[in-house]
């Protein structure tokens, strides 16, 4: 596969964490322990008689509480030193790849006379506009691009990336003029498939709305599927129109606006072969809600996928702990029995 098929991201996260966390709760020991040993320093240790307490020089009391807080801090700082060795400290950087697959859709959409019909909300073309916009926007990521068609087929949008690109020229999409009329459903396939035969992507979608059967073009419909079908590209075909008859407006008179109610003519059969032979699905639209759900469907049906592998390094931090607490207990020692001339 190319790998302008193929959309990747790499992230990474660093965090400290500790592999054994749970003996970090020996850390409040650290405060008991320094409680205690003030009790005991002031009810357990030796006694000397002084006829006063003045005949002591006040900075050798103060020297002597001073070396002991000294002394007991500094082994407090060793034990939190340790705890904090034991407890694995470490670097953890997480690496995670996604790979997301893109999948290339090309939206085809028919722009005859017929679009105007009034049985959607404002009519069949503008409802189409509104939700095709709609899907264009939540398809992030992937590659879409728009055809329209009457009597012939054009290329409204090529294969983008650029979804407000997409949004502007859907929201373009207007009725063909009457020498353009029509409805060649076969010549717009064709069309969509040139645009996507070269495609690198595993997966190809065509997405063709139309509200009649096919009456102009060169190409018979069924053909352009099986042509499609050979390509790899799926086709989603959509009959769109109420069944029965239709509110179509036919002119003005006296200023006012004239609708006829018409019959509608979806070649659902037609719609429904060409899906089929493309491994797609035919839906049939009769309002601007099932159009909707028609799209949503649609939505569901082609997710992009998305493979993503997490890699844990682990860089251990012990050491920061226990060099420090080794230098604390060789410093304790020294004063201790050195310049303290007193075990701690």
């Amino acid at each position: 596969m190319s790998i302008s098929a193929l959309a990747e991201l790499n992230l990474n996260y660093l965090m400290i964490e500790f592999q054994y966390p749970i003996l970090l709760l020996l850390l409040f020991l650290v405060p008991i322990l320094f409680s205690i040993d003030r009790k005991r320093r002031h009810t357990s240790e030796g006694t000397m008689r002084f006829s006063h307490i003045e005949l002591i020089p006040n900075s050798a009391i103060k020297s002597g509480e001073t070396k002991s807080l000294f002394l007991l801090i500094n082994k407090l700082i060793i034990f939190t030193l340790i705890i904090f060795a034991l407890a694995g400290p470490r670097i953890s950087e997480k690496v995670i790849e996604s790979n997301m697959e893109v999948i290339d859709i090309m939206l085809v959409v028919d722009q005859s006379s017929s679009m105007l019909a009034m049985d959607f909300e404002p009519n069949r073309l503008g409802a189409v506009k509104e939700v095709a916009k709609s899907f264009i926007a939540e398809r992030d990521g992937d590659r879409l691009g728009i055809i329209v068609f009457a009597g012939q087929s054009f290329i409204q949008c090529p294969l983008t990336t650029d979804t407000e690109v997409l949004i502007d020229f859907a929201d373009q999409i207007e009725i063909a003029p009457k020498e353009h009329d029509g409805t060649a459903i076969g010549m717009a396939i064709a069309n969509a498939i040139n645009r996507l035969r070269e495609s690198n992507t595993e997966s190809k979608i065509m997405i063709l709305l139309s509200d009649g059967s096919n009456n102009q073009g060169e190409l018979d419909p069924l053909t352009g599927a099986e042509l499609a079908s050979k390509f790899g590209i799926k086709i989603y075909t959509i009959g769109a129109g109420t069944k029965g008859k239709a509110p179509y407006p036919v002119g003005l008179h006296g200023g006012q606006q004239i609708i006829q109610h018409v019959e509608v003519d979806v070649d659902e059969e037609t719609l429904g072969q060409i899906a089929e032979i493309t491994g797609g699905k035919f839906f049939r639209a009769t309002d601007n809600t099932s159009l909707k759900q028609v799209y949503d469907e649609i939505n569901e049906l082609e997710r992009t996928e998305i493979e993503v592998k997490e890699f844990n390094n682990y860089n251990d931090l012990y050491d920061y702990a226990i060099i420090p607490a080794t230098f604390l207990a060789l410093g304790f020692l020294f004063l201790s029995r050195g310049i303290f001339r007193k075990i701690g």
